[in-house]
């Protein structure tokens, strides 16, 4: 059966989420053409659409490339994340939605915090990265909004690049526990510590950053540029030349001793 454009974007997405494509990677139509036994056409379509959704980005000249998400961008992008799920947390506490969460979806989420405890005690990086990362999804489907969960997958995929890109000292292991404290508020219908652990969780997430202050775009070439300090000092300790008439001849008659000084 040939695959669609959407199973390849979904396969990209699950990479990116895996941490096994970083920011910048480049995705060549050909090469994916290949692995995927499929038209460029249908890679175009699915590249097209990841482009829509902020996943990569495209180079007239250059092709298909992962995004590379400057600091202004990822700040927004959690500051979406904080907005979506503490919304779709708070959601689920209000007025006719009160109590504990459904039998169903909570044994959908454990069942999914055992996944991650399992990944955490083996050597898969990928699939614990992708295991952490769609929790937040998971969540978004069980608290009924698949509209959001879908949403909440791109923001963590990109979040994912940031973390690579920005070189995250998170601690997995703390990630899955803020998951699990996370679950139980919500399993004895305390909505609002829930609120409180998911808006804890992002921003922990967030500070583990290491993202550096603004620099001088110009610094080093500035720095390449400017003047060398023994060059300053012979000029100024060097006696002022006599002046010479228009078209005589050096003191010296080596020109390349000339040349030399002039240098």
């Amino acid at each position: 059966m040939a695959i669609s454009a959407s199973e390849i974007s979904a396969r990209i997405v699950e990479a990116v989420m895996a941490q096994k494509l970083a920011p910048g990677s480049r995705l060549g139509e050909q090469q994916l053409a290949m692995l995927f036994d499929c038209s460029r056409t249908i890679v175009r379509e699915a590249l097209t659409r990841l482009a829509a959704r902020g996943i990569v980005t495209v180079s007239a000249r250059r092709g298909w490339f992962v995004i590379e998400p400057s600091q202004d961008e990822a700040r927004e992008a959690f500051e979406a994340r904080r907005v979506i799920e503490l919304g779709l947390i708070r959601s689920a506490g209000s007025a006719g939605r009160t109590g504990k969460i459904e039998k169903t979806a909570l044994r959908q989420l454990k069942a999914h915090l055992q996944r991650e405890k399992a990944a955490l005690k083996e050597s898969d990086v990928g699939n614990r990265s992708f295991l952490l990362g769609d929790f937040h999804v998971c969540l978004a489907e069980c608290l009924g909004n698949t509209l959001l969960a879908d949403t909440l997958r791109d923001y963590t995929a990109r979040t994912t690049l940031i973390a690579m890109l920005y070189q995250s000292t998170h601690d997995a292991v703390q990630s899955c526990e803020d998951h699990v404290q996370i679950v139980a508020a919500l399993e004895r219908g305390d909505h609002a510590a829930a609120e409180a652990l998911m808006a804890e969780h992002i921003g922990t997430v967030q500070s583990a950053l290491r993202v550096q202050a603004p620099t001088d775009p110009l610094a080093q070439l500035r720095d390449a540029l400017a003047p060398l300090q023994n060059t300053q000092a012979a000029a100024a300790a060097a006696p002022k030349a006599k002046r010479r008439k228009p078209g005589a001849t050096p003191p010296d008659s080596d020109s390349s001793t000339y040349l030399g000084a002039l240098l």
